[in-house]
């Protein structure tokens, strides 16, 4: 009997734009325009964040009224409302949940796996606790070993280790890096050609 199918996706850069980015413009420091499409190492990045951010005196307050601005990709909604009509679906993402309370009520209040802020007396961000390390591939094999066929996408490099552990991988609107250094995925460029590679993997047992 073929194993029921499970869709896992990443937040942003599939469903929503880059949270840190949009800081980046809004507060005028390009500094914060570096995300996992650029540097792999997840620590090292936010510890790099977050002294920016006390540098500059943001706090969280501050973010969040950005990300309360913040509106979907065009067409993303009408993916996801597409994709959980096949599958159950569940977000995998490197955000926080302090983050993404604003985006999860535009997207229909998806099921989501992320991490937690911590906030010092000032409302600034002082670091952040994981659920568990590598968090996106603890979860991809964990649901593979409750028997699920797991069909994932994403697009950057914090993604691919949960693309290589779902049984199907996809890249979804990848940096060229990215494409170089895992050719193994499939590319998709828009939620037509998602939609239709999904649609192919659905169907197969």
């Amino acid at each position: 009997m073929p194993l029921p199918p499970l869709l896992l996706f990443d937040l942003e850069g599939v469903f929503t734009p880059e949270i840190w980015i949009n800081v980046a413009e809004r507060s005028g420091l390009p500094e914060l325009r570096i995300t996992t499409r650029d540097e792999p190492d997840y620590d090292k990045l936010m510890r790099y964040r977050i002294a920016i951010l006390e540098r500059h005196g943001i706090t969280l307050a501050d973010i969040q009224e950005v990300i309360g601005g913040m509106g979907l990709l065009p067409g993303a909604r009408a993916f996801l409302d597409w994709a959980r009509s096949q599958a159950p679906v569940i977000l995998l993402s490197d955000t926080f949940y302090e983050f993404a309370a604003p985006l999860m009520a535009q997207l229909g209040q998806p099921t989501l796996f992320c991490n937690t802020l911590e906030v010092d007396d000032r409302g600034r961000v002082s670091g952040y606790r994981l659920r568990i390390r590598d968090g996106k591939h603890a979860a991809t094999q964990a649901l593979k070993a409750l028997n699920f066929r797991t069909l994932a996408a994403g697009d950057s490099y914090n993604d691919t280790t949960m693309l290589a552990a779902a049984d199907h991988g996809i890249l979804f609107r990848p940096p060229a890096n990215v494409i170089a250094d895992f050719p193994q995925f499939p590319v998709a460029w828009e939620y037509a050609e998602i939609k239709a590679i999904l649609t192919n993997l659905l169907a197969s047992t």
